[in-house]
């Protein structure tokens, strides 16, 4: 296992678990968010960044977190493994509001400098609508991966810790 994707709902911990899973399997980790956002929450232009992530998922090892529909069937395409992490939508809604609150006026380590936390209307609404907006079309996708790639759907925190041990048993055995 190479290529680790991660997707799900902001405040699902997709950075937190690549940071985690990084570690452990010694595999660099590519937060999307960092490389979209441009200082004062200017997003790259289309082009600039379909190549950056074509860039990206040219690399032989990555984990890399982030939704992104635009590009996602790029990434899909090369990760071994794919991570979709579908919590409770209050579970997500608390950690957007303790993410604020620990990253007041500053950048949170998995995203781009010049960009501090903020907790906005628009955003809260994106988190919100996570389930009905974007989890059908993710599902979707998910159905059409090769058969030489690996699905997992975490839907609690207790799986999460499961993953994170199993993945740690990986690493240890082999």
């Amino acid at each position: 296992m190479n290529r680790i994707l991660i997707l799900g709902s902001g405040g699902s911990g997709k950075s937190t678990l690549a940071r985690q899973l990084g570690g452990l399997l010694d595999l660099p980790v590519v937060h999307l968010d960092a490389h979209f956002w441009s200082p004062g929450w200017i997003p790259k232009p289309n082009e600039e960044w379909e190549e950056l992530v074509r860039q990206y998922t040219d690399q032989r090892r990555w984990i890399m977190d982030g939704n992104y529909s635009r590009t996602m069937d790029m990434r899909l395409k090369r990760a071994d493994v794919i991570i979709l992490l579908d919590l409770p939508r209050l579970l997500c809604m608390y950690r957007i509001v303790k993410r604020r609150m620990m990253y007041h006026n500053q950048s949170r380590p998995d995203m781009n400098e010049g960009c501090p936390e903020k907790l906005d209307w628009a955003f809260v609404r994106w988190v919100w609508n996570y389930k009905t907006r974007s989890r059908s079309s993710t599902m979707e996708r998910l159905r059409q991966t090769g058969s030489h790639q690996e699905v997992i759907i975490v839907t609690s925190r207790r799986q999460v810790k499961e993953l994170v041990k199993s993945f740690a048993d990986a690493g240890r055995s082999g």
